[in-house]
């Protein structure tokens, strides 16, 4: 694109009187050359949330969220990777292209404006695109990204990466804390489709972002420092009531749950074993979930299944017992058909939530030695999602009823969910955030699973820290027998526009995917 981009300047230098006479696409005497700053917002956070929806049809095939049956185990499902595809690309588009210069403009004027509330949340969302890019990508593009001198653009380290995020969110809290200048929730409630303006959600929302940063250090000693991941965590949502939620309205296509019927995407995708096996009891001594039946897909015979990666197709399951897509149905459904949880045209999808925080902050203090702030979390962790997985369920009065307050504190008192803080071990953490974030928390879930190597074992108590988790049997033949550690930058800018970059950092090696990240090597 940029590349486009500097092929038409230069031809408009060279004929310049031309150019300027016969079409100056910069000016349009029926609009506005400069949009308000607060007009720039909504299609951004709508990105924010979106976009890891789109890369979520690879990535949750990486973190075995679902599986997609076809006639050949696909490469996704191998951990593997489309050879010159973008897909898996889109958050590399949008943080570039959709958000790209409208964000760096929209700050600029802000700033110019002392609109100190639109800036902050602008640097909010700079940390969220580069912390994003980075967990996915490795090293990435950030001080040259947007030099318009430039028609290739060097990578800058994952380390930097991470500073960056931590000083943007820095100036975010700074920023959302002033109450000078122009300030104001009515403006910013313009554009913001998430907190109607709120600041004080939005420096919760700061925090929030700061906590996964910091926690994504565990495997660095001396560095990490879990004090200070609870202490973002604390500062950062309080229940369900801060969760960063966005609605959409199914009037139009884009402005439609990528996941619903509407769309299209996700007709042929399906549960896994894994999951089922989390939310079942075969992984949390034999207790049933109620969750498991409010989340997941029944197969046509009533029964919840889910399909194992390392058999092509359905296997030897007869018609009945095929697990139905994740919408609830053996075949494709069109718009205005009931589905299930986050799944329906009009679901809320979240970009952030308590639950998945507490998890964090649970996670942070059973490192420390903390059991008893660690239990504390996890069990707000887990009842804020039984409340969550409510909630959607009633975004469109879709198919499931609702958890009732009985099942839910029967499942709550039960010691092999909520154990003595004594017994409470890192595979029930990380094994509940995973479920608290089935279906939407990608990213996360998928530096969760890395940071733990996929199968390690806690050393404490002997058991898989994500309990029942099988690397693909037949991994992706360019991966040499190991597993993916991160997608290639996305093909259509980088392999095609900045190869010589993309050499100097490894990325033309066919293994590349398997580079581990510099944030979860020690």
């Amino acid at each position: 694109m940029k590349k486009i981009l500097m092929i038409c300047l230069i031809t408009c230098l060279v004929a310049a009187s031309g150019c300027k006479d016969y079409l100056d696409v910069n000016k349009n005497p029926n609009a506005p050359e400069n949009a308000a700053a607060n007009l720039y917002l909504a299609p951004m956070l709508h990105w924010m949330v979106t976009s890891p929806q789109f890369d979520a049809r690879f990535i949750g095939r990486y973190t075995q969220n679902w599986y997609l049956p076809t006639t050949a185990i696909t490469t996704w499902d191998q951990q593997g990777y489309d050879t010159s595809s973008d897909n898996g690309g889109q958050l590399w588009r949008d943080v570039y292209w959709s958000l790209g210069h409208n964000l760096n403009r929209m700050i600029t004027q802000a700033e110019a404006e002392q609109r100190w509330d639109v800036l902050g949340v602008g640097y909010i969302l700079k940390a969220w695109g580069w912390q994003s890019l980075t967990d996915l990508h490795g090293e990435i593009i950030i001080k040259e990204a947007f030099d318009e001198t430039k028609t290739s653009f060097k990578y800058d380290t994952q380390e930097f990466a991470y500073q960056e995020v931590q000083r943007l969110l820095t100036l975010a809290i700074a920023n959302l804390q002033r109450t000078d200048g122009f300030v104001n929730q009515s403006y910013l409630a313009v554009g913001d489709k998430i907190y109607n303006g709120d600041r004080s959600k939005w420096i919760k929302f700061a925090y929030g972002l700061l906590a996964i940063n910091l926690n994504h250090y565990s495997n660095k000693t001396g560095v990490y420092n879990p004090d200070a991941v609870i202490d973002a965590v604390n500062k950062s949502f309080a229940s369900n009531i801060d969760n960063a939620l966005l609605a959409y309205s199914n009037t139009a296509n884009d402005d439609t749950n990528f996941f619903g019927p509407r769309r299209q995407n996700m007709q042929n995708y399906r549960q896994t074993q894994f999951i089922v096996n989390l939310l079942n009891g075969s992984q949390f001594g034999g207790v049933d979930d109620p969750r498991r039946t409010r989340m997941l897909a029944p197969s046509p015979d009533g029964q919840y299944r889910g399909l194992d990666i390392n058999i092509i197709n359905f296997g030897t399951l007869t018609t009945a017992q095929r697990p139905n897509n994740i919408w609830g149905y053996a075949a494709n459904i069109s718009s205005g058909v009931k589905t299930t949880y986050i799944f329906d045209d009009k679901s809320i999808m979240p970009g952030m939530t308590y639950s998945q925080l507490q998890f964090i902050k649970a996670e942070a203090a059973y490192k420390k030695g903390d059991k008893t702030t660690a239990l504390t979390a996890y069990t707000n962790g887990v009842s804020a999602h039984i409340d969550f997985v409510n909630e959607r369920n009633l975004d469109n009065k879709q198919l499931p009823t609702q958890i009732t307050p009985t099942e839910k504190a029967t499942f709550l008192a039960n010691p092999n969910i909520i154990p003595t803080a004594a017994n409470l071990n890192l595979s029930q953490i990380m094994s509940q955030k995973y479920i608290a974030q089935w279906g939407w928390g990608h990213l996360e879930t998928w530096m969760d699973l890395r940071r733990y190597g996929y199968t390690n074992v806690e050393a404490l108590t002997g058991k898989q820290v994500f309990l029942g988790f099988g690397v693909p049997t037949a991994l992706f033949g360019d991966n040499g027998g190991k597993t993916v550690q991160r997608i290639r930058p996305r093909y259509n800018s980088e392999y095609v526009w900045n190869i010589k970059s993309l050499e100097e950092i490894g990325g033309l090696a066919t293994d590349y995917q398997t580079k581990p990240l510099w944030i979860i090597q020690p």
